[in-house]
Formats: C-alpha cells, structure tokens, sequence
C-alpha cells in the first residue's frame, strides 16, 4: 500500500447530501469531496477551511446549548454559509460536531508517515501519537465531556476512532512493507496503541485538579511496549543469552571469568 493512501483514506466513500431544509438525505456514489486534502491547492485549501469553520461552529454550539438544541441551519448561520455548502461537507449535524476529531484522525497516518525511515517503527508511532495530540484544548476536553454525556454523538466518536485506526493502520502497512489486507499485524498493532492512547485522554478529561496530556500519553504507550514485552516471553532464547547475557558476564569487563571448557563454545563455528 503505498504512502498516499493514509493521507487520502476516505477519498471515495460515498457521499451523503442533505438537502435544503436539513431534515432529509440522498446518496450518491461518487468521488467523496467532502474532506478536502490539506495538501491541495487554493481551491483545497479554501474548502479545507469551510469544513474546519462548520466543524468549530457545530461543536461550539453543541457545548453552549447540548446537541439536541442545535439545528444545521444554526451551524451553517454560526459558520456563514449555506444549507447547500453544509450538504457537501456533512450528512448530519452530529458528524459536522466530530469533525474536527475526523479531521485529527486522518492526519495520524500521514504524520507517522512523515517520520524518518530510520527511525525504529516504535519511536515513529509515539511521536505520531503524541503529535496527534499535540495542542490539546479545553476546546478538545469539552468536546470529550460532551461525547460522554451525549449518545448521539457517541456514534459519531466511535467512527472517528475507527477512522484513526485505520489510517495508523494503513500508515503501519506502508512502513513495514506489509498487507493489510492479508496480514493482521497493522490493525493489530494500531488497535492496540489507540486503546492506550484513549485510556489517557479519559483520565486526563477527568483528571481534578487538571493535569498535561503528553505525560498521560507517554505513560499508557510505555506501559503497552512493557505489556507486550513480557507477553512475548519472560525466558531468553539461547541467541538471546549468546548476544547479550554471555559477554556482560564472561566478557573482558565483566564480574567473572569465562567457565572452564566453554571459552570456544559460546559461539560455535
């Protein structure tokens, strides 16, 4: 899979439109416009910044007044623009309310992406997590307060995760050269990492006195690396001891001397 695809994922879903009085949809399957590339041109960018303006409006309004009392013809009059231009971005009001987090979570692919090839894969996905966090508001912490008191958005929430699994997903294929569609690992992997990283931003939303995220994320993605290091095994393969037990012990630096009759067979020929 190649390194487009986790920056472009979604490019063609289906596309639902509502229509002018806000209460009905239609679908038509075409190219999915609604989510503008970041990496476009003016006219990407310029639509970008519509779906960023009715996202922040759809949330603002839903944390002052709750979900039910806001109506897209709110959003769109909050955000200055029409019922038309809403239909080519959202479906729902709901979705509009999550899609700063939609947005956020497609970006985790690309930014994981964007890490030196070099790096370990493991160093890549933390700084990719902590990057996908990066900036965390009181904006983001009220979004999440409302999430858990609201069902309806709830589902909304629950996509945006998925969405953010997949993309790291996608990412974690590219990088290490696996399929995705034949080979568990990524969405292993991926599935694994957003668990940990939403244990953390729970305990940093409910946190009293409030606390930083970052650290609240590090600590969950180190007590997962811990986790699946002990799962592999709490024994040391022969190699294992040969490479690195052996010589801290026996070596010229170590606390005791090679045993007699094994200089020559720590490493046979």
């Amino acid at each position: 899979m190649g390194r487009v695809s986790a920056v472009t994922m979604g490019a063609f879903l289906p596309v639902r439109q509502v229509c002018l009085t806000g209460s009905k949809m239609y679908v038509r399957s075409v190219k999915n416009d609604r989510v503008p590339s970041p990496h476009g041109g003016l006219r990407e960018r310029k639509k970008l910044a519509v779906r960023r303006a009715l996202g922040s409006a759809a949330l603002r309004l839903a944390v002052e007044r709750g979900p039910e009392n806001v109506t897209i013809q709110d959003i769109t009059a909050e955000a200055g623009v029409s019922l038309r231009t809403f239909g080519n971005y959202f479906a729902s009001k709901y979705e509009a309310i999550c899609a700063l987090g939609t947005d956020r979570a497609r970006r985790i692919g690309a930014d994981l992406l964007a890490r030196p090839a070099r790096e370990p894969l493991w160093d890549s996905l933390v700084s990719a997590v902590l990057t996908h966090y990066e900036g965390a508001d009181a904006q983001l912490l009220a979004g999440l307060k409302l999430i858990v008191a609201a069902p309806a958005v709830r589902g909304e929430y629950l996509k945006v995760n998925s969405e953010t699994q997949q993309a790291l997903a996608e990412a974690i294929a590219a990088r290490t050269g696996t399929d995705l569609a034949r080979d568990m690992y990524p969405q292993v992997l991926a599935g694994a990492i957003i668990s940990a990283a939403q244990v953390a931003v729970r305990r940093w939303a409910e946190a009293d006195p409030p606390v930083p995220l970052r650290p609240l994320l590090r600590r969950a993605l180190g007590q997962l690396a811990a986790a699946c290091s002990w799962a592999a095994g709490p024994y040391l393969t022969e190699e294992e001891f040969r490479a690195v037990v052996r010589p801290a012990i026996f070596g010229p630096n170590g606390p005791l001397c090679e045993p007699p009759g094994t200089a020559g067979a720590a490493d046979p020929a």
